[in-house]
């Protein structure tokens, strides 16, 4: 059978082994039931949901005709590296890393250093206009993860709040 889409084959490959490892991974925890719920549950069902389409997206991709085949292009290094990198920051500036030294700058800095960062993958960067965006998500962060769900984690630096 002949690969008609190199992008969708290799894309519903991906998708099926994470989903695989996902549901595998899932069944180190007590699973329950769909009335009963245990914490493997959501996993799995997710894993299985990510195979299933996996499975799905590769099998389209050996049967549907697509344009020259849709090839694979080369890899953009450039975003790809500054998207990991902008997570990468998140988690350092949110937690700290206290073996270097570094302190914990908290959830709003985090994610303005998530932003700015990630905002430097694109082809344009317009200050402003990502320092709006950030200034949203780290609102709606705050409200949604420290006053709604009352999650305990550091939202200014240390060395500000002691």
């Amino acid at each position: 059978m002949k690969i008609k889409s190199q992008k969708d084959f290799v894309a519903g490959l991906m998708f099926t082994a994470v989903g695989i490892a996902f549901a595998w991974g899932a069944t180190n925890y007590t699973v329950g039931n769909g009335a009963r719920m245990g914490p493997g549950y959501f996993p799995l069902m997710l894993g299985i949901l990510l195979a299933a389409l996996g499975a799905i997206i590769t099998f389209t991709a050996l049967v549907v005709e697509t344009e020259n085949g849709d090839r694979i292009g080369s890899l953009a290094w450039k975003p790809l590296g500054f998207i990991i990198g902008s997570n990468i920051l998140f988690g350092i500036l949110l937690a700290g890393l206290p073996k270097l030294g570094v302190p914990a700058f908290g959830l709003i800095v985090a994610i303005y250093g998530l932003t700015f960062v990630a905002a430097l993958a694109g082809d344009e960067f317009k200050a402003k206009e990502v320092a709006i965006l950030a200034t949203v998500l780290a609102i709606g962060s705050y409200l949604a993860f420290v006053v709604l769900l009352k999650l305990q984690f550091p939202v200014w630096p240390s060395f500000i709040t002691g």
